[in-house]
């Protein structure tokens, strides 16, 4: 799953507005104005079927890992608050976002969103319900393991579509 598809998703289950989103990338520290916003959210010319014609120009903005999790950031903040770092916790002003490898996208998805919407292990597996899967207390916690811990579970795509189906049923009914 591309992350521009990633986010048409998240904005239509959380109902968040153009504004609003072109909010959440300040924060998370990506200047985008509404236009960009709308190039973003507009469907790649790949996600097409051959038989289909259509142009691609500048009308489609490709967003990089970097510029999702930049999102993820700054939904973080935009729900929850700025927090002020701990001394022994404080960074480099300059200090870029970790790029994650493609591989990686959906656990920092799933990661960053339960952080974000302050959601229990409870919610979550009730959220993949709604979205039409099942899953066991022990491969959620898989899956929100740090990458490099023994029992780490990547998050397959079909996994991460079923949590954010699962999030428009949550939020939007």
């Amino acid at each position: 799953m591309e992350n521009n598809d990633i986010l048409i998703r998240l904005r239509y289950a959380l109902d968040i507005k153009n504004k609003d989103m072109v909010e959440i990338f300040k924060l998370g520290g990506v200047e985008v104005s509404k236009e960009d916003v709308l190039k973003i959210l507009t469907k790649s010319k790949d996600e097409y079927d051959d038989d289909e014609e259509v142009v691609e120009d500048e009308n489609h903005i490709k967003c990089n890992n970097k510029m999702l999790e930049s999102f993820l950031n700054g939904f973080i903040t935009h729900k929850r608050g700025k927090q002020d770092p701990k001394p022994e916790q404080e960074q480099p002003a300059n200090a870029e976002p970790v790029e994650q490898h493609k591989d990686h996208v959906n656990n920092m998805l799933l990661k960053k969103l339960k952080v974000a919407l302050q959601l229990t292990t409870e919610d979550m597996l009730d959220i993949l319900h709604d979205g039409g899967i099942v899953v066991s207390k022990g491969e959620l916690g898989a899956i929100l393991r740090k990458s490099g811990h023994r029992n780490y579970k990547e998050c397959g795509d079909n996994f991460a579509r079923k949590f954010l189906k699962g999030l428009a049923v949550k939020y939007r009914s």
